[in-house]
């Protein structure tokens, strides 16, 4: 959808953003990697998890997220409640949580705004494909496991359409950002 590209135009305005996937990177190579590997036995190599082998795995046992979810996102959230800790001392006055599951695992409950990141579907498709490994099996299986994308713009605060350029989407970005500060 663009999520990242757009979370780093938040960055570029002087916005704190926590990325919930980076956050789940540093885990994968510190302390997430020994409970996933106990619950996904060969799924690491080096103490670090390797993240093809755990998508096979997953692939082969869909409940396996469920387990995979029981051990990562405490862990994430600790991250993101220390880092909301660190900006409230701070007195930021806004920031990001940029959080790729918000309304699958409930976040939306924690957070005062809701920016939903779009474009239409065949521009989603033909994106998420572009990357390396990427296959139309795994994308089904995401798509499978994600809320509708038209729920979530149902969910949102505001929404940027990705599909309409990086120029749209960094201009609906200071916008959002304006608003906020004027609030």
């Amino acid at each position: 959808m663009g999520k990242s590209t757009t979370a780093g135009f938040f960055a570029a305005l002087g916005v704190p953003v926590n990325d919930a996937d980076a956050v789940v990177h540093a885990l994968y190579r510190g302390e997430a990697a020994a409970p996933v590997e106990a619950a996904f036995p060969g799924v690491t190599a080096d103490g670090v998890v390797d993240r093809a082998k755990l998508a096979q795995v997953l692939a082969g046992d869909p409940a396996g997220f469920k387990r995979l979810e029981a051990i990562v996102h405490p862990l994430v959230r600790a991250r993101e409640a220390a880092f909301l800790t660190e900006h409230r001392a701070l007195g930021t006055p806004l920031v990001v949580l940029d959080i790729p599951l918000l309304f699958e695992t409930g976040a939306q409950d924690r957070v005062d705004r809701i920016v939903v990141v779009t474009c239409s579907p065949e521009i989603q498709r033909a994106r998420v494909l572009q990357r390396p490994g990427m296959t139309e099996e795994k994308f089904a299986l995401i798509l499978a496991r994600q809320v509708p994308d038209a729920v979530k713009r149902e969910g949102a605060d505001y929404i940027i359409d990705t599909g309409l350029g990086l120029e749209a989407a960094r201009a609906a970005v200071a916008a959002i950002v304006k608003e906020c500060a004027d609030a």
